[in-house]
């Protein structure tokens, strides 16, 4: 009998299976292919015609310290990978079998995590069908308990043990007591998704502030302190008297995606994405922040607003897939406050983009240019860690770290 271990996926797991030649965005394109080291000595011992292929175009990584990435593969010059035949399908997989793909290759776009034990496998959004999958259910994001056979590969991003002595954070004792906080205040339909945004950041500000002073025991009366306020309705009026500037915003924005634009994007269809938000809201060089502000505005309000409004429940499940994927808040250590910083600017950019891109196809803005901008936005920036501390370095370095500022990317009146 095969043994198997628990496993905790959300729903959209279960259907999900790669469309291979299909793909609208093949995960063989546009971005560095890591090969780990057990791999890599396979095909070493290769004795196939796929032998010189092999040797020409899988590289080590000298400057490598792990064997997660000991070589990679290098890309073409049209940044596909070279090991991929006329009918855009895996060389080394039809010919020697899945045993022979890098970890990275075999489990794309499955992201596994441990959590006290239990494994916990989910998706990444830059994968089109697992975007579809994801975000396309108005019902929102469930999640089931179920097992798999001991012998199924994984690559495993993150651990994190709640009750272990080797804890050396405090607060990670309070992780399922935060994260399904964090879930059922996303999934709170009751307000709009900008409100439950910026009740988790004032939230979090003050959990943020309990570890700052070693009073991390009260976290569970504020998490029902908050509940409380939630379902009394408690927080409207708070959240109506946090102003909106759009043009602030847009400077916030723009800051970010040049600095990303400036490294230089290899995803041709995130850049018809950014294309089609530039001529939405007419940027021109010419043109000043107010005016390109007034044009965003407009976008939102005449385009992006009336769609939303019926779809909203798509950014929602964006959001839960990122609490779930990344370990929120704890996914990086004790800063939650940090965390919630990241989880915002993901939730900006995408909003952004899509305000700018409903102005370019107005009446005819739909599902297909939500999903093609998140997949390929996530595709651009998710995969890229200097990106993110680059980010990170920006906000610091301005001042933008703060509630305030994170409320201002939020709303928009």
């Amino acid at each position: 009998m095969t043994k198997t271990r628990a496993l905790l996926v959300p729903a959209y797991m279960e259907q999900f299976t790669c469309i291979g030649s299909e793909c609208e965005d093949t995960c063989c394109a546009g971005w560095q292919v890591e090969i780990d080291r057990a791999t890599y000595k396979k095909y070493n011992k290769v004795r196939s015609d796929l032998k010189p292929s092999l040797d020409k175009h899988v590289k080590r990584n000298r400057s490598s310290k792990s064997d997660r990435d000991y070589a990679r593969i290098e890309m073409e010059s049209g940044s596909s990978c070279p090991m991929l035949n006329e009918e855009k399908l895996c060389s080394i997989q039809l010919k020697l079998g899945e045993a022979f793909l890098s970890n990275t290759c075999s489990t794309y776009p499955r992201v596994t995590n441990v959590v006290n034990g239990v494994y916990e496998k989910s998706a990444t959004m830059s994968c089109p069908e697992a975007a579809r999958l994801a975000l396309l259910n108005p019902n929102g994001i469930e999640f089931n308990e179920t097992e798999e056979s001991i012998e199924e590969r994984n690559a495993i991003s993150r651990r994190i043990n709640t009750v272990s002595d080797e804890q050396h954070e405090p607060i990670a004792q309070y992780f399922w007591e935060l994260r399904i906080f964090s879930i059922q205040v996303l999934q709170n339909r009751s307000y709009t998704l900008a409100e439950r945004l910026i009740i988790l950041g004032l939230f979090y500000q003050k959990v943020e502030n309990y570890i700052a002073s070693s009073q991390i025991a009260q976290i569970p009366d504020l998490i029902a302190s908050y509940t409380g306020l939630i379902q009394g309705n408690g927080v409207s009026d708070i959240i109506n008297e946090i102003p909106s500037l759009s043009i602030i915003q847009m400077e916030l924005l723009k800051g970010l995606v040049d600095e990303r634009v400036i490294k230089g994007v290899r995803s041709q269809r995130y850049i018809d994405c950014f294309g089609e938000f530039l001529s939405g809201i007419q940027y021109t060089k010419e043109s000043t922040v107010e005016e390109i502000s007034s044009r965003y505005q407009a976008a939102y309000h005449h385009y992006y607003l009336p769609f939303m409004e019926n779809h909203e429940y798509v950014l929602e499940n964006y959001l839960v897939n990122y609490v779930y994927v990344h370990l929120f808040p704890l996914g990086s250590g004790k800063d939650v406050f940090e965390e919630y910083i990241m989880m915002i600017i993901h939730y900006a950019m995408i909003k952004m983009h899509l305000i700018g891109i409903a102005g370019y196809h107005k009446e005819q803005f739909g599902l297909d240019h939500v999903i093609k901008l998140i997949q390929s936005l996530s595709k651009t920036i998710d995969h890229n860690l200097s990106y993110l501390r680059e980010v990170r370095e920006l906000l610091h370095k301005n001042g933008f770290n703060t509630m305030a500022y994170m409320a201002i990317l939020i709303k928009n009146n």
